[in-house]
């Protein structure tokens, strides 16, 4: 039998709890960016909210926002896009006390046959993870033809040229449907295309080029001088690497700068929120995130993402969230900033790129 999503259990709302619970409190937003006392924070698990006597679940959600009742429909917005008026729900309960539920355990598996005590529950160097490739791998094919793939990255992953090889080729076989990442990530994918390098440092051969310190600083300002990155790829006749890919295959990428940056590349968005605005276009969508070697971007990303999504049929189905570093602190802190439903992977993601990529037979 071919591979499935694990099947949604709606509450039982026929049950007392839900059926005796009264309707949900709304208040309007005081001002612009401001909610009323007493808001409700999502999380990122399900949650249902009691609206004249109906149940309604909160299709997109994200957690650390707040439910806005506009249309007949629960929305789920940041405080920074509150305006003056907006209908918002207020209560901190979460099984049924103020018309509100939050549905913890509507994926669950659990056969309750393991002991409360046992070894080895946790996520380290020392975990065996093989059953999680091949539970990706079966993710991956599933999500290509059913769901939306998107791709949280840091530079590393562009500094051997066999794992930007391999995350080509995800890209061109449709396993990729937006990479979110920095100005660095670009920056030394497109210095590799162009110049062999990554900060300096053969792609191949780890070897240091002289002068190779201006590698990245020369094709920033390359691209730039052609106008941005299409025209660069154009001009300087680039036919490799991941951006070129992306731009081939028409396949999305939000980079979000920093203070740090240089340059930057044309597409970076300098205002945070404008990236954080692009960044949740492509996470709303998505049914499987996979995070690699980049610490700030996936906890900003794991705020984003829901443990669940409602495709277009109205089918609740689970949203996977891996999280895959070399650190053990990276994936801990993950996990530490609410994102509960992230899956660790502890490895070098290089090596995890090739070998994903061959585990699909690329």
């Amino acid at each position: 039998m071919s591979w499935t999503p694990e099947r949604y259990t709606a509450p039982d709302f026929g049950l007392e709890k839900f059926t005796a619970a009264p309707d949900a409190v709304i208040k309007a937003a005081p001002a612009d960016g401001a909610a009323p006392e007493g808001f409700h924070a999502m999380s990122i698990f399900p949650e249902y909210f009691k609206i004249e006597g109906r149940w309604l679940l909160a299709e997109e959600s994200r957690m650390d926002c707040v439910p806005v009742y506009e249309g007949g429909r629960i929305a789920v917005r940041e405080f920074r896009l509150l305006k003056k008026g907006d209908p918002v729900v207020v209560g901190r309960t979460e099984n049924c006390e103020e018309g509100i539920y939050v549905h913890p355990d509507g994926f669950s598996s659990k056969t309750g046959d393991s002991d409360v005590f046992s070894f080895r529950r946790g996520r380290s160097r020392e975990t065996s993870f093989s059953r999680d490739y091949n539970e990706l791998l079966d993710i991956l094919r599933y999500d290509r033809d059913h769901g939306r793939i998107v791709w949280v990255m840091g530079p590393a992953l562009v500094f051997d040229g066999d794992c930007r090889m391999a995350f080509s080729s995800l890209i061109e076989a449709g396993y990729v449907d937006a990479v979110l990442a920095g100005n660095a990530l670009a920056t030394h994918d497109l210095e590799g295309a162009y110049l062999g390098t990554a900060l300096g440092q053969d792609i191949f051969t780890r070897q240091s080029r002289p002068g190779g310190h201006y590698n990245h600083l020369d094709t920033i300002n390359r691209v730039k001088a052609c106008g941005g990155i299409p025209g660069f790829i154009e001009k300087e006749n680039i036919n490799s690497g991941i951006i070129y890919t992306c731009e081939k295959c028409g396949v999305p990428y939000v980079l979000a700068g920093s203070i740090r940056d240089d340059g930057p590349l044309p597409p970076v968005f300098g205002n945070v929120y404008e990236a954080q605005d692009r960044m949740r276009e492509q996470v709303s969508k998505a049914t499987t995130v996979i995070c690699m070697a980049t610490m700030l971007h996936s906890i900003a990303v794991g705020n984003m993402t829901p443990s669940y999504r409602v495709t277009g049929d109205g089918t609740v189905r689970p949203v996977y969230f891996y999280c895959v570093d070399v650190s053990e602190f990276t994936i801990n802190k993950l996990t530490d900033r609410g994102s509960l439903s992230s899956r660790g992977i502890v490895t070098n993601a290089q090596d995890f790129v090739v070998k994903l990529a061959a585990g699909l037979g690329l």
